[in-house]
């Protein structure tokens, strides 16, 4: 396989590499700082919030999605060098609205969601104006096997009705995360890999409860963050599963 850039990728590499130059590596300091004075840790860092708007202007921005009529329309082969310099800075991805689990929902949300879905959340997500999690690790089951997931989303009438506890749900430590992708268990009677579905949870819905941020190797990664969620008997529309 030839693994060498295309024109196009030779471009974004350019593009991208100069406005980390300008604009990054300068302000490295500058994030430390800010979020380190902070008295909310887990409220928007400003220096980010600043260089989102220039990422925007100069077309680096939804670098990741190769869905045309929504991102950049890049290949894996494409995108891989842009991750690789966006990820020499820790929070530089999100600049460019390229920071998990976003990417990974609103790439489900572009391939799989109806119209309705992807005008409620995925045009905001793609504008950065909201933050979304991913809702599948449980404590009490080896989670990494996703068909071991015992978190139940059954059918009443026209509404799902939720139950079941998640936690290392990235991003919900964000106080813009409005919704996320929750994976649960719908049809238990269906073949193993048949049994599980994901529905789209708004976190201001009655009985979601993020319980506490967890650490990773020492790290709560404010203000991203790494969430408990209870979803206890939580309901939201038959349409609302992707």
């Amino acid at each position: 396989m030839d693994f060498a850039h295309n024109a196009v990728t030779r471009d974004y590499l350019q593009r991208l590499s100069a406005f980390m130059d300008e604009h990054i590596y300068p302000n490295e300091q500058t994030y430390v700082a800010q979020l380190s004075a902070a008295t909310n840790r887990w409220q928007p860092v400003p220096i980010v919030e600043t260089l989102k708007p220039l990422a925007r202007a100069a077309g680096l921005w939804n670098l990741f999605l190769p869905d045309r009529q929504f991102g950049a329309g890049l290949g894996n082969l494409e995108y891989a060098p842009l991750a690789e310099q966006m990820g020499r800075i820790g929070w530089c991805s999100e600049v460019f609205n390229c920071s998990a689990p976003d990417t990974g929902n609103m790439e489900v949300l572009a391939r799989y969601g109806t119209a309705e879905q992807q005008e409620q959340w995925l045009r905001p997500l793609l504008a950065g104006d909201i933050r979304s999690c991913f809702s599948m690790t449980e404590p009490a089951v080896a989670s990494s096997d996703a068909t071991n997931m015992q978190a139940t989303a059954q059918l009443v009438g026209d509404e799902w009705v939720l139950n079941g506890r998640k936690w290392f749900s990235s991003g919900a430590g964000d106080p813009r995360c409005r919704v996320s992708i929750y994976m649960c268990l719908t049809d238990p009677g269906n073949a193993r890999h048949q049994q599980h579905s994901q529905i789209l949870v708004p976190l201001g819905a009655p009985g979601v409860k993020i319980v506490r941020q967890l650490s990773v190797f020492g790290y709560d990664h404010a203000p991203h963050g790494h969430a408990e969620i209870v979803f206890d008997g939580v309901r939201v529309p038959k349409a609302n599963v992707i």
